[in-house]
């Protein structure tokens, strides 16, 4: 690896180079993030996926700077402007700002008005101004006055135009004015004309001022949204006096006539070049910096989500439920197999009551149905209500799923492949039971843009986000273990070490040889090499199969440390993993070797202490208050029972049961201060609130944490 590179990654994350260099090793050679988090502590040092994915982050930006590097410095080349010591600053240059400022005077520009300048022979009289040496500068002007120039005013804008170029060039200059950006840049935003009714959604922004570094993710976001769809005007200005101010003690050197001619072009310069270049930058720079927030935002969400409790294996009644449309009815095995599907009318207008509740009652006894799963949309209360009273011959009990999601999914080419044959709306209520049964699984299937957490997802850099979903998937997935033998080809391709063939690849084995009996059986499924089987075997799980560790997070390579274990204690594996008083016994030091210490030897034994335990909890019921359906049920003062179903940097949202969510603001959300709301709430939970504020004509209902 580069020692300079790695010397930088260490800086920027304050991390030891010992584990830096260790795990950019690791990651050269093709291992994945999860892999390297949990099978290779002893190489990277314990870092976690979260730190092993900023070091991957920098050595990708590392690459790209060197790139953009070589590019100029061909460039640069190609001009025969190349010297020694420009080389040698090229080269050292590792902030891509910097770098482009030392290439801004050599980059190739269309046609401005110092190129006009210089070929009409102006740069000779523009040196001589810049100097200030001369006493008498309107004495030589004559001297450029030609069939080009027409006058001594023209010959003087020129040259004012080529120093105002050179100006806007120079690093220093550009630094000072950054600086002032960086200090105390204000943006501004006011409603563009006569757009006041129309642009009525950001009212809060039509006469707006707020210092940039003070702003926010989620207001410039909404600002930029505003400024974007044509309601809004924004600019990003400093202190204009200062900053000219600063630029006026670089450039002027006097008071004579040369100076004012310089002060002048330094004024234009500012206003027309420096300042609106160095704008844009931190347009940008403030752009990044709130894509960076409002993607960390739905991460967290995404894996929160992802990660929720599932229902486990049961059988499942689910209902898409609906008002003229009918509710759409399926029923699943363990599996989340389609066994039926129909559609009952117990809401207006058909108003079919009893004869739905029949119908449900019978499906129970048939197909033994453990649970009912009710997406929480349109009628879902309604649905809900209806079926609480109801009495069945088993115990089952009934769930409100959250269906964001769910109509994207039915639509998917991936659920057309799943149900060639059947229509939108029964592959909607299919994933909601399945979303029950284990919302990681059926999650994956479906674009996590359009699950519906976070803020302004489709404002931000949709690569960046793209990325960081992915990331989150991919961690979720490989934290929690996946049943080889049940899991879908959409859920394997996220396994580390898959990806989309050799997840196909396993489908089809299974389809072809039945289910496998343990791991070492994944070597013999198409283009399943031995890298490919190191970084996925320890996160694929089989139940009831040959070998006990094989239903375990220990690694296949680890299968020889717990069989020594067992050898010492005179047993098997499986009383080892049984027998907590028989693991007591285990002196983990007498297993260090020089490659497995301490830390994946602590691993084993946590696997061995719950194999095959799903470590997200298990499903909970939920009721909303009775008689809340609509905001115009909601009054003040009332105390009700909600779900938080999303979580931005500005508060959290819960629905209480009626069509709008309510908006927990960050500062009613506990009584201390809180910095942001995911540190004290997360997605699904149950909360209890209360109702501080209605304005049912925009919707909205504002509710408090604090006062419950």
């Amino acid at each position: 690896m580069n020692k300079l590179h790695l010397s930088i990654i260490c800086d920027r994350l304050s991390l030891p180079a010992r584990k830096v260099e260790s795990t950019v090793e690791l990651l050269e050679t093709g291992a994945t993030v999860p892999f390297l988090a949990r099978y290779r502590k002893e190489a990277t040092g314990s870092l976690d996926e979260v730190q092993i994915n900023d070091i991957k982050k920098e050595l990708q930006k590392l690459a790209e700077l060197e790139k953009r590097k070589e590019y100029i410095h061909g460039s640069i080349t190609e001009q025969g402007k190349m010297t020694e010591a420009l080389d040698q600053r090229i080269q050292k240059c590792y902030d891509l700002t910097a770098l482009e400022d030392i290439y801004l005077p050599y980059k190739k520009k269309r046609k401005t008005k110092a190129s006009i300048a210089k070929e009409k022979g102006l740069e000779p009289l523009a040196n001589l101004i810049f100097k200030q040496a001369a006493q008498n500068i309107h004495s030589k002007v004559d001297d450029f006055i030609n069939e080009e120039v027409a006058d001594a005013a023209a010959a003087l804008q020129g040259a004012r135009d080529i120093i105002a170029e050179w100006v806007s060039e120079d690093e220093e200059a550009r630094n000072k004015v950054r600086y002032s950006f960086k200090r105390d840049a204000v943006i501004r935003a006011k409603v563009a004309r006569g757009k006041d009714e129309v642009a009525a959604k950001y009212k809060d922004y039509f006469a707006y001022e707020e210092t940039l570094k003070n702003c926010p993710s989620h207001r410039l976001l909404a600002i930029r949204r505003g400024e974007e769809e044509g309601f809004l005007r924004v600019s990003i200005q400093p202190d204009e006096e200062d900053t000219l101010y600063q630029l006026e003690r670089l450039f002027l050197d006097g008071n004579g006539e040369a100076t004012r001619e310089v002060k002048t072009a330094v004024h234009d310069s500012y206003k027309r070049l420096i300042a609106p270049s160095i704008e844009t930058e931190f347009r940008n720079l403030a752009k990044e910096k709130a894509d960076e927030e409002a993607i960390a935002v739905f991460a967290d969400n995404l894996r929160q989500l992802l990660l929720a409790a599932p229902l486990g294996q049961r059988n499942i009644l689910a209902l898409d439920p609906g008002f003229r449309t009918g509710c759409k009815l399926v029923c699943l095995d363990a599996q989340g197999n389609l066994l039926y599907h129909s559609a009952i009318y117990p809401h207006p207008p058909q108003q079919e009551e009893a004869k739905s509740i029949a119908a449900i009652k019978k499906l129970v006894v048939h197909y033994d149905i453990d649970a009912i799963a009710i997406g929480n949309g349109t009628a879902g209360r309604e649905t809900m209500s209806l079926l609480k009273p109801v009495t069945f011959d088993r115990k089952v009990t009934l769930y409100l799923v959250n269906e964001n999601g769910a109509s994207i999914y039915s639509a998917s080419e991936i659920a057309r492949e799943e149900f060639p044959d059947k229509d939108i709306t029964v592959r909607g209520a299919v994933s909601i039971g399945r979303r029950l049964m284990d919302p990681l699984a059926e999650l994956v299937k479906i674009d996590a843009k359009s699950i519906g957490v976070g803020q302004y997802q489709h404002d931000v850099n949709q690569n960046q986000l793209k990325s960081s979903l992915d990331t989150v998937v991919e961690s979720c997935v490989n934290a929690v273990g996946i049943n080889l033998n049940t899991a879908s080809k959409h859920l394997l391709n996220y396994v580390s070490g898959l990806g989309p063939t050799l997840a196909q690849n396993i489908v089809a084995y299974r389809k072809e040889n039945g289910g496998f009996k343990e791991r070492k059986q994944l070597k013999k499924v198409a283009r399943m090499g031995d890298k490919a089987f190191e970084q996925a075997a320890g996160f694929l799980r089989i139940r009831d199969g040959k070998n006990p560790l094989d239903n375990t997070g220990v690694h296949p390579e680890s299968y020889p440390i717990v069989t020594q274990m067992a050898e010492r204690l005179s047993c098997s594996i499986l009383d080892l993993i049984q027998n907590p008083l028989l693991r007591k016994q285990i002196k983990l030091e007498d297993y260090v070797t020089a490659t497995v210490g301490m830390p994946t030897l602590l691993d084993i034994m946590k696997e061995l202490e719950k194999p095959g335990l799903d470590p997200r909890g298990e499903a909970k019921t939920f009721e909303f208050a009775q008689g809340i359906h609509k905001i115009e049920d909601v009054n003040e003062g009332m105390i009700l029972p909600g779900i938080i179903t999303n979580i931005t940097n500005f508060g959290a949202f819960v629905d209480i049961g009626i069509k709008q969510d309510g908006l927990v603001h960050i500062s009613q959300i506990a009584n201390k201060f809180v910095k942001n709301p995911a540190d004290v709430v997360q997605l699904q939970q149950q909360v209890q609130v209360k109702v501080i504020g209605i304005d049912i004509d925009r919707g909205r209902v504002n509710l408090s944490m604090k006062e419950v």
